[in-house]
């Protein structure tokens, strides 16, 4: 069954923060929220899907519980409407930790929302204030065990390439995310958009932008906490269709479509070279097992993750098949002649 969100931005609405890298209106392409239009987007989306697709109404954008709680209310029911139709499965929205309380959590409770995406951006108080976020890592914990005890599913957010951020805060961010209990994650890389505080740091020297290879390298070390505890990622990036390839709004930072594929391929890459350094003795031919749907991750861009590995180990074919049974990040070497 195919998972597919039927996003509803709310741009900026209940957030009175500025974080320094935070523009909605460049992100969601929207200037304003109109609550007339919401019908009619759900609407036109449920058109795409067929009735198999296991589908959510996703509240995405701002703030979604730190709205007047009547608008809150009204949105919910709205959704609610679609689910006890039959439409759609469930309701899925993202909010900051300090908008996190037992009143909200009882409003939820009385809908059918079953995740809760938590920006949680970072771990580290030093970035959190360097950000300007407005509340700290032990609100933000709290709020994630909140939301856990009260049975929701909990994706935890993070950013990668923040101010006063680092390779290392980034894997203790991943790390803590697993332990609040998270049952998936998201990896933004920093993109620096116009109309940013972060814009104007860029510009005077007080915070450099991460490139697409430092973006690729450090998201594959959080992939890689993710992978050992068993949390999966669900995106790395933001969605193309959110202005991230339209250079009028994008003034630096890691700006690649396919920077999640990237990170994951170069994720492999480790992966692989781990069970070849540990082999006693390389054959000249080897045959990669992978997950399904994996083989150009494996492969690589430009089939590089090969090339690497034959210049490497000196082997001079590498086949990559797939296996059903292989779970993401897993993957078997025969080492038997091709």
């Amino acid at each position: 069954m195919r998972h597919v969100n039927i996003p509803i931005f709310i741009p900026h609405l209940g957030c009175p923060n500025m974080c320094v890298f935070c523009n909605q209106r460049s992100i969601s392409g929207k200037l304003s929220f109109d609550i007339s239009a919401v019908e009619n987007d759900i609407e036109t989306a449920l058109s795409t899907l067929s009735a198999d697709d296991d589908a959510e109404i996703a509240f995405f954008g701002g703030s979604f519980t730190g709205i007047d709680t009547d608008l809150m209310i009204e949105l919910l029911t709205l959704a609610q409407k679609y689910v006890e139709a039959g439409r759609v499965r469930s309701i899925r929205l993202s909010t900051r930790p300090d908008y996190i309380d037992n009143g909200i959590l009882d409003i939820l409770s009385s809908f059918s929302v079953r995740t809760i995406e938590l920006g949680l951006q970072s771990m580290d108080d030093d970035v959190l204030v360097a950000c300007k976020r407005g509340h700290t890592a032990l609100q933000a914990e709290k709020a994630c065990r909140m939301i856990k005890d009260r049975g929701f599913s909990l994706i935890g957010q993070m950013m990668i390439g923040l101010p006063a951020s680092s390779v290392e805060k980034e894997i203790y961010t991943a790390k803590r995310i697993c332990e609040m209990g998270a049952d998936g994650a998201r990896v933004y890389p920093t993109v620096v958009f116009y109309g940013t505080e972060l814009c104007d740091m860029m510009h005077s020297g007080e915070y450099t932008a991460i490139s697409n290879e430092q973006a690729v390298e450090r998201t594959k070390e959080a992939l890689k906490v993710f992978a050992e505890n068993n949390v999966p990622c669900i995106r790395v990036g933001l969605q193309s269709g959110e202005n991230l390839s339209d250079e009028s709004h994008v003034a630096g930072g890691a700006n690649h479509s396919a920077i999640g594929e990237l990170a994951m391929s170069a994720l492999y890459l480790d992966v692989i070279c781990e069970k070849l350094d540990a082999a006693d003795k390389l054959p000249q031919n080897i045959i990669i097992y992978c997950p399904r749907g994996e083989t150009s991750k494996i492969v690589g861009q430009k089939r590089a993750n090969i090339q690497k590995i034959c210049q490497k180990y000196e082997i001079k074919r590498v086949k990559v098949l797939e296996k059903d049974e292989l779970l993401r990040y897993n993957i078997i070497i025969d080492f038997n002649l091709i």
